[in-house]
């Protein structure tokens, strides 16, 4: 009974997810329904809209639950003293910018590859994709580990001080074997996310959380470990954190339609992958980098801007995850349309994803500047603070309008495979536009932080410009072309783990009418591995190929693991 309960759940979360990611098709029936209207919107808009708030809700929780990690570290630090609380927030700082962040970005590539192979229905192959993701995440973790292992030597070069660069090179090689974990995660995220299953990743989150907090007070209330103890506790939670969601994916067998087991074509298009992925963690990283960049320039003004500039980033971050639900949830919805051939479902997503991101940073932003003599007391009492930060919210207020219209557009893009043109605009916005002037407002013209948000303001306002001109002149059949062509790789499958039938073996309709992805193991290898004719490959052309992957993979291990020798002999000569 309890097999059969279970198949049932799975097979009803299919359908869900089904339902939730593929557009009905546009029958008359359908034609005739969407001309009806709701609060003044054609009855279409309204459902796109709820299938957003579906995605986006769970999306900001479970972006928040990885949030909250890193701040719960920051707070039960904070009675250890002012030289352990700066090194515990530097060293959480240069783990995100040099490290999380460079993962997370790299599992970007899933928001076009898996989204779009999900909408045309091609499972199997979303399960090689991680394959794929999985090692080439690790394969990045050796450079990260180059960099993180010379924390306090990058420090000292940059004129921290000593003793908080000891303390902070201590607390990042304590947490370097959680690195791959914490890559891992975001890749297993990516997998569910796109798939538009969410929730689980809210639910272990909550539960990495609560361990977190438990570890900090044991650790650091009563065995009185210090900076170790929270490092201990940090590097922990980001393991229960990976586990956990691994765990759920088993236990609810989220993996049955998707994976066929390890197959020789997860060391297949690692170019195309890397492409995105780059491309995708440039997206991330050079927007993260600026304002870490800002808060290392707020420090030479002083203490007061300092503190300032530091809450202001705080809850830019948390107002932020608002508009980064929404992201996530156009991603998710414009790839599944692009990938099924749906190309007005795709174009209805993003110009609703668009119209629903500006109107919540609309009324945050309101928000804000309403409360902005009350938020920095959220923090501080001290009066100059609070009047600095206060002064400064009406500006990232506005910042908040084009910031938030830039992550719906990024969406859009990520979703549509487009992340190239993301990763220029960003670096053109921020490293021509945005951090110059800023720069220069704050301390050329003395305007002190207030003038790097109206950098920032400058940066946003360029960025939206460019963003929505590309979005609405996106050729949206050729791009559903390109999608279709990334999701109709077909991939040899070892073996079939699974005899039992999924929901689409059932015979759940999709638009393709006559698909069955439920069934889609295929002959050919991959699309590398054939002819041009698309004739198989002879015996002699596949053991070739083989020998050239073994090759090409190596030499891939080789240069990974050459940086990090290269790291440790740097730590040790210095």
């Amino acid at each position: 009974m309890e097999g059969q309960a279970a198949e049932t759940n799975h097979r009803a979360e299919t359908v869900v997810r089904a339902e939730l990611c593929l557009s009905a098709e546009q029958g008359p029936e359908t034609t005739a329904y969407s001309q009806k209207r709701c609060l003044f919107l054609p009855m279409e808009v309204w459902q796109e809209a709820q299938k957003l708030l579906a995605l986006a809700a769970p999306a900001f929780l479970s972006q928040l639950m990885i949030f909250l990690i890193s701040i719960v570290s920051s707070i039960f630090c904070g009675h250890l003293g002012k030289v352990e609380l700066d090194a515990v927030s530097l060293a959480i700082t240069i783990i995100n910018i040099t490290g999380v962040a460079v993962g997370t970005g790299l599992a970007g590539a899933c928001d076009t590859l898996i989204s779009q192979t999900f909408g045309g229905s091609n499972l199997k192959l979303v399960g090689i994709i991680l394959q794929r993701g999985i090692l080439i995440l690790l394969l990045f973790c050796f450079p990260c580990w180059a960099l993180l292992i010379n924390t306090e030597s990058i420090l000292l070069l940059f004129r921290q001080d000593p003793e908080v660069s000891k303390l902070t090179q201590i607390y990042v090689l304590i947490f370097l074997p959680a690195l791959p974990a914490a890559f891992l995660y975001q890749l297993l995220a990516k997998y569910l996310q796109n798939q538009g299953i969410i929730y689980p990743q809210v639910l272990t989150g909550f539960i990495a959380n609560i361990f977190n907090a438990l570890f900090n007070y044991i650790l650091l209330y009563v065995l009185g470990l210090g900076v170790m103890g929270s490092a201990c506790a940090n590097t922990v939670s980001q393991f229960i954190q990976m586990i956990l969601l691994f765990l759920y994916i088993v236990w609810r067998r989220l993996y049955a339609d998707t994976w066929g087991g390890w197959s020789q074509a997860c060391f297949e298009e690692w170019g195309a992958f890397i492409r995105l992925a780059v491309a995708s963690m440039l997206m991330l990283c050079i927007e993260w980098w600026a304002f870490e960049i800002s808060m290392f320039l707020a420090g030479v003004l002083g203490m007061v801007d300092l503190a300032a500039q530091a809450i202001i980033y705080q809850v830019a971050i948390v107002v932020y995850l608002i508009p980064l639900g929404l992201c996530i949830a156009g991603s998710i919805r414009v790839g599944h349309g692009l990938g099924a051939g749906n190309t007005e479902q795709a174009k209805r997503s993003a110009l609703v994803v668009l119209c629903m991101t500006e109107l919540c940073a609309l009324l945050s932003g309101i928000l804000l500047a309403t409360l902005k003599d009350v938020v920095a007391y959220i923090f501080t009492s001290d009066p100059n603070i609070v009047a600095l930060v206060s002064y400064v919210l009406p500006v990232y207020s506005a910042c908040l309008l084009f910031d938030a219209c830039v992550a719906a557009c990024g969406g859009i893009l990520r979703g549509s495979g487009k992340l190239k043109v993301g990763a220029i605009s960003h670096t053109v916005g921020y490293y021509v536009i945005g951090l110059p002037l800023g720069i220069s407002l704050m301390f050329a013209a003395k305007l002190g932080i207030i003038g790097f948000w109206f950098g920032i303001l400058a940066c946003g306002i360029a960025q939206s410009i460019f963003l929505i001109i590309f979005v609405f002149k996106i050729d949206w059949k050729r791009a559903s072309e390109e999608a279709q062509t990334r999701a109709s790789e077909r991939v040899e499958i070892p073996q079939k783990i699974d005899n039992k039938p999924s929901v689409y073996q059932e015979g759940c309709p999709t638009e393709q009418g006559d698909v069955d992805p439920g069934n889609v193991e295929s002959i050919e290898f991959s699309q590398s591995s054939t002819s041009s004719e698309g004739t198989s490959p002879t015996p002699a052309g596949a053991a070739q190929h083989t020998r050239t992957l073994i090759l090409t993979r190596g030499l891939a291990l080789g240069c990974a693991v050459g940086t990090l020798i290269i790291g440790i002999v740097i730590r040790l000569s210095v």
